[in-house]
């Protein structure tokens, strides 16, 4: 006799769908608690400063990026460096929208290519957006996806 196991299978594109709402209160969540790092540069010097206080990474990659070759080798260390610190790392298409998200209303920014989201101080609340993008990316590497995409979520 045989056993049949039946399960509820959940397509690996609609999990990444719904990340993009979590990726976002994520974002909104640690810009709200000043745990943000916006730029290249900043995030360079946080992960050198201070490697273990960050938490999750974002990588916005746009036109921009397919002709400065200074910004691709940047995006490899910055790759590196969080696969080395197990780091959770995702990219977005849309460096435009994550400039919006994370960015002061009053100034625009110019440079919203890296976006580290820091830990939260000691003692206080995990969030449960980016307990669940670390689930998401955990997952990801398990498939080879080692820097999966996420969409952000239109306005």
């Amino acid at each position: 006799s045989y056993l049949i196991i039946i399960h509820r299978y959940q397509p690996y594109y609609s999990i990444k769908s719904r990340n993009s709402h979590k990726l976002l209160e994520a974002l909104l969540c640690a810009q709200s608690e000043d745990r943000l790092t916006v730029g290249v540069y900043e995030s360079a010097k946080i992960m050198t400063d201070d490697p273990d206080s960050v938490s999750f990474c974002v990588l916005a990659m746009d036109e921009e990026f397919e002709c400065d070759i200074a910004l691709q080798i940047h995006f490899t260390l910055i790759q590196s460096f969080c696969f080395d610190n197990d780091i959770s790392i995702v990219r977005v298409s849309d460096m435009q929208r994550l400039a919006e998200i994370v960015g002061d209303k009053t100034e625009q920014l110019e440079d919203a290519h890296c976006v580290l989201i820091t830990n939260p101080a000691e003692g206080s609340w995990e969030d449960p957006a980016l307990e669940k993008l670390h689930l998401f990316c955990e997952e990801s590497r398990r498939l080879n996806d080692w820097v999966p995409e996420i969409s952000l979520p239109e306005r």
